[in-house]
């Protein structure tokens, strides 16, 4: 296994609770929105910890350990394609990370969140950081936990829902994935509201 150097941070904001936040599977056609909310000890560092798609799924699932070991709180929230479909995907992006927040056990006094825009939690401050899970280590680990929690999902779905290529693409709109659903047809987790064209880019 090869190392990948880390240049991440471990906080933000040196005094109080920091909890990082991110999401996996935005832009999927299937299945739900996951986030994760991780809140590390100050001194923590890892070298192998950095954003989940820089990692193969063997790296991922070492690090799960360390990140469960050694975080102060952690916790994990879904949101089904149904409610993707009836209040968008930004929103319910921003539930699941909201519903995370909701089951720490530690309350956080900042919330530092991966991406450029959030929906304030109620009396919590929050800083968004774009590219956050290539920068802090909070953020890095709740992308991990977010994306194995959610790869795993749809792994399990994929054997209700054979065809689409689950197993691999993890509900991606993938070439393999757009094609299977244009010949088999959407399933009942698919995202009513997302389209798919085979011209778009893989």
């Amino acid at each position: 296994m090869s190392l990948i150097k880390s240049a991440l941070l471990p906080y933000f904001q040196s005094e109080g609770i920091e909890a990082g936040l991110d999401e996996a599977g935005r832009g999927c056609l299937a299945g739900p929105v996951v986030a994760a909310a991780v809140i590390l000890p100050k001194d923590f560092h890892d070298k192998l910890l950095t954003d989940s798609k820089q990692l193969n799924a063997k790296q991922r699932k070492q690090l799960i350990d360390v990140v469960k070991n050694y975080a102060i709180d952690y916790a994990i929230a879904e949101v089904d394609h149904a409610t993707i479909d009836q209040i968008n995907i930004y929103k319910a992006s921003v539930m699941a990370m909201h519903q995370a927040v909701d089951k720490l056990r530690t309350p956080p006094d900042h919330l530092l969140v991966d991406g450029n825009r959030f929906i304030s939690y109620p009396f919590i401050q929050h800083t968004c950081i774009v590219k956050g899970d290539s920068k802090y280590f909070s953020i890095a680990a709740a992308s991990i936990l977010a994306k194995t929690f959610r790869d795993e999902w749809m792994q399990k779905a994929a054997e209700q829902y054979p065809g689409y290529g689950w197993e691999r693409n993890a509900g991606y709109p993938t070439l393999e994935h757009r094609k299977a659903v244009l010949s088999l047809g959407p399933t009942e987790i698919h995202r009513k509201t997302f389209r798919v064209e085979l011209k778009e880019k893989d």
